[in-house]
């Protein structure tokens, strides 16, 4: 038996176990991930696109350019309608169009570079918790303890089953068949609506294999699907089956709505698809699981570097439950207006000609990307609880930008007066010449300082001489004395 010791295991190398091994490795904790996968290659595109919120947190980590080189940016996000976001206030105003695979692969180099160790071809067989810490057996016969273990494995988590943490919500009542596939005949390309439901094709980047989406498949079916089902389903629905051969890729995916009833038990955090999962319509997963773990890395590294108590993970789940609950909401509100009978059709002309309108557009293309998510810390300046813009401001070292403050994922405060904080809070004077805008609010008060989390959200704003400021620093940061 082998023994690995850790600050904090991460069972899971998907993007939301990358991205908080990462964090955490930023804020010099040592964090590891267990992986069952014995690579990091993953077949299939899977989820294909990064919202403006997400393509910002990685831009407040300086990486988002290697992104951006890798995809496909598109103006439009998707509810029921094409929403156009091009004229939103932010540096990412649209889709990132790249697929699973390589979004995973650009994590795990980042990780890479950050040291963080990938333990690969392990099962986590069970888990025992204490006061000190977890302890983690694998099929493979190792042992491995760490002072906290963090579930990012997924919808069927492991992790969660064994914490015994609830998984209430809905079962599917549907199921899509999704294929990566070559065809003999010239493919059908874009949507096509049957009374069984919305089916698509598309052309992938090499030009000759074509990704498929059937709807409408039986909710109790479970495991892959064969070719033989997949021609047959085509056939069903478009006359004929194209001559599909050559499958590289062939899954399912249904509508089952669950999300976990709490997010930490004792010692065991859980984050991305191992705390939610919802149909993918609107494409929010895998952000979703970026933002979890953005939200929960600066916590733990505080917790586990004795900066600052325990109960700072209780804001985990106060923060990260409402906000998955909303996409789950979405995402079936999406899923009832594909509903394939003949009364539907009718609210969803009433639901397009409501987004045409540039209100609900904007309401609605914020929800999609991501862009307006406000925490609840209290009654305040409109700023507090949301996302801080990435403001062009000049400070004593020359002109910078807001999100180039954040790249080490400490705190900010950012003076536009003349305050004082700790030194675990990097303190920034600065001028800003134009206007802060929020997407769907408009324009707000600059205030005269700004106390920016290393998740890029503002956990204080105001003159910098109520109680307040220093309330922030000492309850999330340990500083302000």
């Amino acid at each position: 038996m082998q023994t690995n010791d850790h600050d904090v295991i991460i069972v899971g190398a998907g993007p939301t176990g990358l991205m908080l091994a990462a964090e955490l490795a930023l804020a010099g904790v040592d964090a590891a991930i267990v992986e069952r996968k014995p690579t990091q290659a993953r077949v299939g595109g899977r989820a294909g696109g990064l919202h403006a919120r997400t393509l910002e947190l990685l831009d407040q980590r300086g990486i988002v350019d290697r992104f951006l080189v890798e995809g496909r940016t598109h103006p439009r996000v998707s509810f029921h309608a094409a929403l156009d976001i091009s004229d939103f206030p932010t540096r990412h105003n649209y889709l990132l169009a790249i697929p699973q695979e390589k979004t995973e692969r650009l994590l795990a180099a980042w990780a890479g570079e950050l040291g963080v160790k990938v333990y690969r071809d392990r099962d986590v067989e069970g888990i025992a918790s204490d006061d000190s810490g977890v302890q983690i057996t694998t099929t493979q016969g190792v042992n491995m303890r760490a002072r906290w273990l963090v579930g990012c494995d997924g919808g069927r988590s492991r992790i969660r089953k064994l914490a015994g943490i609830g998984f209430p919500g809905w079962d599917a009542s549907t199921s899509w068949i999704i294929a990566e596939v070559r065809m003999k005949e010239k493919p059908v390309l874009g949507f096509h609506d049957d009374a069984s439901g919305r089916h698509a094709m598309s052309m992938m980047e090499d030009g000759a294999t074509v990704g498929v989406v059937l709807a409408g498949r039986d909710p109790r079916a479970t495991g892959a699907p064969t070719l033989d089902e997949l021609a047959a389903g085509l056939k069903a629905i478009y006359g004929t089956d194209f001559g599909v051969h050559s499958p590289a890729w062939l899954s399912r995916f249904n509508d089952a709505t669950r999300q976990a009833d709490r997010y930490r038990k004792d010692r065991i955090l859980l984050a991305g698809d191992a705390a939610h999962i919802h149909p993918p319509l609107g494409g929010q997963g895998l952000n979703l699981g970026v933002h979890d773990a953005v939200n929960l890395g600066w916590k733990l590294a505080q917790v586990v570097k004795g900066v600052a108590p325990v109960s700072l993970l209780d804001t985990y789940h106060a923060e990260r439950h409402p906000a998955a609950a909303r996409v789950l909401r979405n995402t079936i509100a999406q899923g009832l207006l594909r509903r394939p009978d003949d009364r539907t059709p009718v609210l969803g002309e009433f639901v397009t000609e409501m987004l045409a309108m540039d209100e609900p557009r904007k309401r609605f293309g914020a929800m999609i990307a991501g862009l307006d998510v406000r925490y609840d810390l209290g009654e305040g300046h409109p700023l507090l609880g949301r996302r801080m813009p990435d403001l062009d401001i000049v400070t004593a070292d020359g002109p910078a930008r807001v999100y180039s403050l954040l790249h080490d994922a400490r705190p900010v405060l950012l003076d536009f007066g003349a305050h004082r904080a700790g030194d675990r809070v990097k303190r920034i004077d600065a001028t800003y010449d134009g206007v802060c805008e929020l997407p769907v609010i408009g324009p707000v008060p600059l205030p005269a300082a700004v106390l920016i989390r290393p998740d890029g959200y503002v956990a204080w704003a105001g003159d910098g001489g109520e109680p307040g400021l220093h309330a922030a620093l000492q309850t999330s940061f340990g500083a302000g004395r």
